[in-house]
């Protein structure tokens, strides 16, 4: 599956660091293989209590209740709301944006 993560990040934020996205990719990794894996549906409880455990609490060692991490979430799918595909790339740039942790993926904190 070749798609272009930066291009899908810069449609959010217009100076998004490259080294940041290359290092959500690898974070990612093989889940980016899969179409359904790659992307984040927020109508899926189970869905986006998987990106708040796994990335919000995991990746990013948030300690923040979770209604407001759920919060930022939803926040995130909202401000995505108009966009047919919510890449996963682009939803964690977006929520390590937020929470001022672009550093663990190499870009300035």
């Amino acid at each position: 599956m070749a798609e272009d993560w930066a291009l899908d990040v810069k449609k959010y934020v217009a100076d998004a660091d490259d080294r940041v996205i290359a290092g959500i990719v690898r974070y990612c990794g093989i889940a980016l293989r899969s179409r359904d894996a790659s992307l984040v549906s927020f109508s899926d409880a189970t869905e986006t209590g998987r990106v708040r455990e796994n990335f919000l609490k995991k990746k990013l060692a948030l300690v923040d209740p979770d209604p407001a991490l759920d919060a930022a979430i939803a926040a995130v799918g909202a401000r995505m709301a108009g966009d047919g595909t919510r890449n996963r790339v682009t939803v964690y740039y977006l929520l390590a944006e937020h929470f001022g942790s672009l550093g663990l993926f190499g870009g300035a904190t």
